[in-house]
């Protein structure tokens, strides 16, 4: 198993008490799977992705990345963990303005100490993958929403992630970019064995993954194993 989250429970400050963000959850996540997580805004989606990329610590329970459990993991090897283990594709792609498509996968081999230009075959590679290798010069600006989105995913898998982690990556497309983006997101998984989740407010296009899990006010449930 790639993902494993035992138990977790994690709690903000709210006046003078706790307000309980994510209530003793549970969810397994295999290689080569893609699991959905849905619900309402403010239903603890975004805090459960945060944990399961060690951007925040629970109160209690376990993350477990592919083996590894974190608990008690110092900030360094937290941050080595997410570097060689984990990639995460935000909401909004962030792509750097004065890098085109291809540097913008480069500079990730060269936060992990590699030499950009070697890196090279790997970034064509993936941009290959995402179908933006005639793309690979443009930068941001020559880029509709949706090619912005690719290049975002195939940054996310430049470092050969185990989990790979994705924030409502349609949010700010139409409807049939939105469904290629999702579409792209599944054959990744399946065809390079990443123990995805995916954060989602559209339930329309999650007709090819493995599982759903819905989280409404702290607690998460599985009510179907796929749809």
């Amino acid at each position: 198993m790639s993902l494993t989250l035992d138990r977790i429970t994690l709690t903000y400050p709210d006046g003078d008490g706790r307000l309980t963000a994510l209530d003793e959850v549970s969810l397994t996540v295999p290689k080569g799977s893609l699991t959905a997580v849905v619900g309402p805004s403010g239903s603890g989606k975004s805090s459960l992705l945060a944990v399961a990329a060690t951007l925040i610590t629970p109160d209690s329970g376990q993350v477990i990345i592919d083996g590894t459990d974190t608990t008690g993991l110092g900030r360094s090897e937290l941050t080595e963990l997410r570097r060689t283990r984990i990639g995460i594709v935000f909401q909004q792609a962030n792509l750097l303005p004065s890098l085109t498509a291809v540097e913008q996968l480069q500079v990730m081999a060269h936060l992990d100490g590699r030499s950009p230009r070697t890196a090279l075959p790997r970034a064509l590679e993936l941009l290959d993958a995402v179908g933006l290798r005639d793309q690979a010069a443009r930068r941001p600006h020559q880029l509709s929403g949706g090619q912005r989105q690719r290049v975002n995913i195939a940054r996310a898998l430049m470092n050969d992630p185990t989990v790979l982690l994705v924030d409502e990556p349609t949010s700010a497309l139409d409807h049939e970019r939105g469904a290629a983006v999702l579409d792209l997101i599944t054959d990744l998984t399946h065809r390079r064995a990443t123990a995805t989740v995916l954060v989602t407010h559209d339930r329309t296009h999650l007709t090819a993954v493995d599982q759903i899990a819905e989280v409404h006010d702290g607690k998460l449930t599985l009510p179907a194993a796929a749809v």
